[in-house]
């Protein structure tokens, strides 16, 4: 899932291990803030008609500080994902070598990223946001925590034996050389800034370079190639990629999913539905596809839920004598079913960036889900067997009626989220703040297990999570604007178009789902929406398909992607957490996922099941 550090080097220690402590509380207090700033703003505005003008504008800039220093907390603890099916099946001298070269790419990145963005700090010195607020305090928060980004970096780098950084390093600087002197000898032979640009994202995405700094380096390739293009430029798409009100709702709705776990609702959940269906046929794998389904409905993290749900019915199907590959291959196939249940962050971001009502996908994505996991559950009880009474109550011995009451209190958050939504109340992300709070209130208070140090540690969770998915998607954003320069957007459309026009609406539909799954295998499912979203989207529509609908398939075939073997990122992760080698899973997932593809063209080609619930709501 990350660059790999040799044992030998890790041995010396991180000699900037304290500096982590600055990030995760930096990036977690900035947090801490903006749920104030937001519950605060709608309150006075609600209820006292008196709302904040800054508000919008010191939400996003938080927002964007918080990103970074929790991408920074993510980087110095490897978490930062990557394809390593190829560099793994390296010999272990080569790979030290690749990883060696794949540590100082994230230098280099992390470093240009840092310098850029205190430079367009200097040079917005002066000017002023919508409500007046100064510009610059959006880009030095990003360039701080750029700098700390840079700093873990090189312990990263140096923690490698000597020989292997010198090598590292010389290849890269031969590469260097052999492109400026390639350009000094004969300029007119050297390959376009774009096909140089494309080279380099497969080399160093297959390298196994974490996704996030594969996209941001790609269009920094582009950018230094051309000549023509000011750095700060790059640092400027990455800051607009997330300086939006609306994906402020991703890391609110990823802590809600922490507080969950924290404050005992996810547990009180999961036992509930163990004492209510676990002793029937397949009653474990029934338990484990209704509880993605609700927690898909609470925290909006598809791999919190993963973690929530896995970390109690893994080692429960283990007990059972169940194999615990196929536990977790049907862990990750109900994932990929939950991929439309909202507040699905994919669906945050694809609204975004395909400028679609994020309600009306919610909408759009409950009757989809509700097929595949009807399929799922069909399966569980078909091919299952019946759990023995002494397996299913595996929690700490709760009444019925505790657990009840969680169950209650777990029904109150899914209430808020969609009343609010149709209710016009609040937008997503005021909602999803509301949601945060609710889980504080309900720990804190009610249940009384969210305690400070938990609330803090959750805090700092969601922090450093959600900086990593919204440095994949600053990353992406930086990438996405060198592609629409070059006109990779209109050409796709164009192409679309006219294999449409030959083939038919349906063959367009197939073409999509195809390059999604195939997308979705080898980026991180952010990455694959903000990339390909707006350049399908447009020519949907122009085909008569509704953009719902299409948002939909589109989101579904990525989730496919997401946990298909070999290359699916989500796979890896559902096996870390079910800690299960991925090869245990591979012949069940390829079964559930094969189900769930024939449920996905189900519903590309029967429209109303993605229509039916948006347009009776009036979207």
């Amino acid at each position: 899932m990350s660059i790999a550090v040799p044992t030998t080097a890790a041995r010396r220690g991180s000699l900037v291990a304290p500096l982590r402590v600055i990030t995760d509380w930096v990036a977690a207090l900035l947090l801490a803030a903006d749920l104030v700033v937001v519950c605060a703003s709608v309150v006075l505005r609600s209820l006292f008609n008196a709302p904040i003008e800054w508000a919008d504008d010191v939400a996003r800039g938080l927002m964007v500080g918080s990103s970074f220093f929790g991408a920074a907390s993510a980087l110095q603890r490897a978490e930062n994902p990557g394809v390593v099916f190829f560099v793994d099946r390296l010999p272990a001298y080569p790979r030290r070598l690749v990883d060696a070269v794949g540590a100082l790419l994230v230098v280099v990145v992390s470093a240009a990223v840092a310098i850029n963005a205190m430079r367009l700090g200097q040079s917005t010195t002066g000017q002023t946001t919508g409500s007046g607020l100064p510009l610059e305090l959006t880009f030095y928060p990003m360039g701080v925590g750029a700098i700390f980004m840079t700093i873990f970096a090189l312990d990263q780098f140096r923690r490698r034996a000597w020989t292997d950084m010198a090598v590292g390093a010389a290849i890269v600087a031969a590469v260097a050389a052999l492109y400026y002197g390639w350009d000094a000898l004969s300029p007119d032979t050297v390959p376009s800034s774009g096909s140089l640009m494309l080279a380099g994202f497969v080399v160093t995405l297959m390298g196994g370079l974490p996704i996030g700094f594969a996209l941001a380096l790609a269009a920094l390739v582009f950018i230094w190639v051309e000549g023509t293009l000011p750095g700060v430029i790059f640092a400027q798409q990455m800051a607009r990629g997330i300086d939006n009100f609306v994906l402020l709702a991703i890391p609110f709705f990823i802590l809600v999913g922490y507080l969950m776990e924290a404050n005992g609702m996810s547990v009180r959940l999961i036992e509930l539905l163990q004492r209510l269906v676990g002793r029937m046929r397949g009653g474990l794998n029934v338990v484990m596809v209704t509880a993605m389904v609700m927690f898909s409905g609470i925290s909006g993290s598809k791999m919190a839920d993963v973690a929530a749900v896995g970390a109690v019915l893994v080692p429960a199907a283990r007990r059972s004598g169940q194999k615990p590959g196929s536990a977790v291959a049907l862990l990750a196939a109900s994932a990929v079913m939950a991929e439309t249940i909202p507040p699905c962050i994919n669906l945050i971001i694809l609204g975004f960036v395909a400028n679609l009502s994020i309600g009306g996908l919610f909408m759009a994505g409950i009757l989809p889900a509700g097929l595949m996991a009807l399929v799922l559950i069909a399966v569980s009880i078909i091919l299952g067997r019946k759990t023995p009474a002494a397996l299913v109550e595996t929690g700490p011995g709760r009444s019925l009626a505790s657990l009840w009451g969680g169950g209650a209190a777990s029904l109150g958050l899914i209430l808020m989220i969609f009343i609010g939504f149709k209710s016009g109340f609040a937008t997503a992300t005021e909602i999803s703040a509301f949601a945060a709070l609710y889980a504080i209130v309900i720990g804190g208070v009610v249940f009384r297990e969210l305690g400070p140090r938990a609330a803090a540690r959750s805090f700092i969770h969601a922090a450093t999570r959600s900086g990593l998915v919204l440095f994949i998607v600053a990353a992406a954003q930086s990438l996405a604007f060198v592609l629409t320069l070059q006109q990779v957007p209109h050409m796709v459309g164009e192409m679309m178009i006219a294999l449409s026009a030959s083939g038919g609406t349906w063959l367009f539909m197939i073409l999509s789902i195809v390059i999604l799954m195939l997308m979705g295998s080898v980026l991180e499912g952010a990455a694959a929406l903000i990339i390909f979203g707006p350049l399908l989207v447009p020519v949907a529509a122009r085909l008569g398909i509704d953009p719902l609908h299409f948002g939909v398939v589109l989101v579904v075939a990525m989730g496919i992607g997401l946990f298909a073997p070999p290359l699916g990122l989500g796979l890896y992760g559902a096996c870390l957490i079910g800690n299960v080698p991925v090869e245990s899973t591979v012949k069940p997932i390829f079964g559930y996922l094969g189900l769930l593809f024939l449920c996905l063209l189900v519903i590309a080609f029967f429209p109303a099941i993605s229509t039916a619930l948006p347009h009776a709501l009036g979207y």
